[in-house]
């Protein structure tokens, strides 16, 4: 059966949505792909999507972010239809659960409770969850753990980000940033050890963990993102590598078929000229 958008409601847009996410999903003449998905497959989407949104937020491209974030939405709605055709529950379910949880955060905003500041906002936040975590997990009849609802679903930097903190608020870190720092040492002796032995591949993982969850330590410990740090640098080796590959090209050269030693001088004059532009930037 052949529809048409003129089919669609006339409301407001997010009704739109729906409708167009119902029809897609329609058995009667909807998408074959769409039908054919379900929730294990469209949660890459879905995390690939909100990658996307950080990115256009990154780079400030308010027309990207836009654009982005409807894709996200998009994802939502997918969702929701889903469970709507199971009978779990629908998009309207979903924005009035979220909204009752704000307005149940925000008691300094929606009842008589005062807040002092944004990080008394965000203690209380904190202790909001930390209760609601306590009551769920004694309906399922077990005891409460402070890394309670650290999804293991999320990027591994992320959740080392996540669980750490957690554990903070029960005093279980380090007094000073010296001690993370000697950690990071100890680690990386125990790396060594390792890799001047037998090389077991399983040893080797373990230890390159231990070594990448002390540094997200130590970039707690001074007020840095691990994640926006990384991102950063993965930026910059980006915009360096692409400039070894310009040089060359530019010298009749080929990335391919040139020596590392080439390729290190390029990545020098690189990082130099990169150095030379920023020192200019600061004194004008």
């Amino acid at each position: 059966m052949t529809h048409s958008s003129d089919d669609l409601p006339a409301g407001p847009p997010i009704a739109r949505l729906i409708a167009v996410m119902a029809r897609l999903r329609s058995p009667d003449g909807g998408c074959p792909w769409d039908l054919e998905q379900t929730f294990e497959t469209i949660a890459p989407f879905t995390i690939e999507e909100a990658y996307e949104v950080a990115e256009a937020v990154t780079t400030g491209d308010r027309a990207a972010l836009k654009d982005e974030l409807g894709d996200l939405l998009l994802q939502v709605a997918y969702h929701a239809r889903m469970a709507e055709e199971e009978g779990s529950f629908g998009f309207d379910d979903v924005a009035t659960a979220i909204t009752e949880k704000m307005i149940r955060r925000h008691p300094h905003v929606f009842g008589d409770e005062t807040v002092a500041d944004a990080e008394a906002q965000t203690g209380a936040w904190e202790q909001q969850k930390a209760e609601e975590r306590a009551r769920k997990a004694e309906a399922e009849g077990r005891t409460a753990s402070v890394l309670d609802g650290v999804s293991t679903a999320l990027p591994a930097l992320m959740r080392a980000v996540k669980l750490q903190r957690r554990v903070v608020r029960v005093g279980f870190d380090w007094p000073n940033t010296s001690d993370v720092v000697a950690k990071i040492h100890e680690e990386l002796g125990e790396l060594q050890a390792e890799v001047d032995g037998n090389r077991d591949v399983d040893r080797l993982e373990d230890e390159v963990g231990d070594v990448l969850f002390t540094v997200v330590n130590l970039a707690r410990h001074l007020g840095v993102d691990p994640e926006t740090a990384l991102r950063r640098c993965n930026a910059k080796f980006e915009r360096r590598f692409r400039g070894v590959e310009n040089g060359l090209r530019a010298d009749g050269q080929s990335i391919d078929a040139v020596p590392l030693s080439v390729m290190e001088t390029h990545w020098q004059r690189v990082k130099s000229d990169e150095k030379i532009k920023k020192a200019s930037e600061h004194t004008d």
